[in-house]
This record gives structure tokens, C-alpha cells and sequence, in this order.
């Protein structure tokens, strides 16, 4: 399983797996980066919060930005993230991209099921 995990991981999330930018436990280098790794948290995570949640779409693509603002600006400029600051802005975005990605399967089955003749 652990090397299934090592293998499908950095391609299922397009990681770069850059040993400077990401978690260690036990000597041991996490399979995804920091951003990854908190995307990881925040997909698993939501499914689970999902019926205590019930902000407007609007809000979870908001959650987007602070990764891809972080991600752009340390791209463009000279300022470095923190693992810990990538871990957050990931964890925001893996959970509003699940959290649209629900929503809108729910909503798309919602469409279809009323399209059927009764």
C-alpha cells in the first residue's frame, strides 16, 4: 500500500515533491508536498462537515484565492511560503474544491432526476 501511496499520489495531485517544501515524520519525506498535503486534509475533510456547512458557492471559491494568490506571487517575486502557510492556503482549497464539487453533483442530479417524465 505504502508504495502505491509514494507512486499515485504526487501524480493524482501533479506534485512536485520538492524536499524543501514538504512534511517529514520519522525521517521519512510525505509522498505530496506541504499545498498537497493540506489539499489532501481539506477533500477528506469536507465530505465529513458537509451537512454542517451551508455558505453560499460564492464563499468556497473565495477559499480558492489564498493558495493561488500564494502560489502566484511567490512564482513572480522573491518571497518564499512557509510549509505551514502552504499547508493552510492547500487545506482552504481542497476543501472548496470538494465542497463545489459536491454541490454541483447534487445539483446536476437534482437537474436530471426532475427531467424524467413521472
Amino acid at each position: 500500500m505504502r508504495v502505491w501511496i509514494y507512486k499515485w499520489l504526487p501524480i493524482i495531485f501533479g506534485c512536485h515533491c520538492r524536499s524543501d517544501r514538504s512534511f517529514y515524520w520519522k525521517g521519512t519525506q510525505f509522498p505530496i508536498c506541504a499545498r498537497c498535503t493540506g489539499e489532501l486534509v481539506g477533500m477528506i475533510l469536507c465530505p465529513l462537515t458537509f451537512p454542517l456547512v451551508s455558505w453560499s458557492p460564492w464563499i468556497f471559491a473565495i477559499l480558492m484565492l489564498p493558495m493561488i494568490l500564494d502560489g502566484v506571487i511567490q512564482m513572480v517575486t522573491s518571497y518564499e511560503s512557509t510549509n505551514i502557510r502552504r499547508f493552510l492556503t492547500g487545506f482552504l482549497f481542497g476543501y472548496a474544491l470538494m465542497r463545489l464539487f459536491l454541490v454541483s453533483t447534487i445539483w446536476t442530479f437534482h437537474f436530471g432526476y426532475n427531467l424524467v417524465p413521472k
